[in-house]
């Protein structure tokens, strides 16, 4: 499969910042990729936003980039997207909230604090995203994929 070349260029700079040139030959330093659905469709619809907010460029379709270009965005956007993926619910202190969680993920066991039931939001199909204490975003692919201890411990929450 041929991939276009897009009309602009995009590169790291020195300081490991994003460069845009776009079809005008203008520069922008400082560019930020940003997912339109980040959890639903994470490679459709892909916005190049300028260091003031306004969306330089429109991707309709990561795959859509030739090689480089798309490895480029798949790591500045592992970067800025930290989501770990609980794959097994070790424990919770207690039924109600606020409570802590000792869980495994794909990044290795850690615990977080739970605030309340309302921090754990369900998505498309059977996924779920669970927001600590500290702002940082768990995932979980699907709750039916979890072994049975895991799914008894977080029914008592949904």
């Amino acid at each position: 499969m041929n991939t276009p070349h897009p009309a602009w260029q995009l590169q790291r700079n020195s300081f490991g910042r994003l460069v845009l040139t776009d079809e005008a030959g203008e520069t922008h330093v400082g560019v930020v990729p940003v997912r339109a659905f980040p959890i639903g469709a994470p490679d459709e619809g892909l916005s190049l936003v300028g260091s003031d907010g306004h969306e330089l460029v429109w991707v309709d379709h990561l795959g859509e980039l030739p090689g480089e270009l798309r490895q480029l965005l798949q790591e500045e956007l592992a970067q800025r997207e930290f989501t770990p993926v609980i794959q097994r619910i070790e424990s919770v202190s207690t039924f109600s909230t606020p409570s802590t969680w000792q869980v495994s993920t794909d990044r290795g066991p850690t615990s977080f604090v739970l605030r309340s039931e309302d921090d754990i939001r369900r998505l498309e199909g059977q996924a779920l995203l669970i927001l600590s204490g500290h702002g940082v975003c768990f995932g979980v692919r699907d709750r039916f994929a979890l072994d049975a201890h895991s799914r008894r411990l977080l029914d008592r929450f949904l």
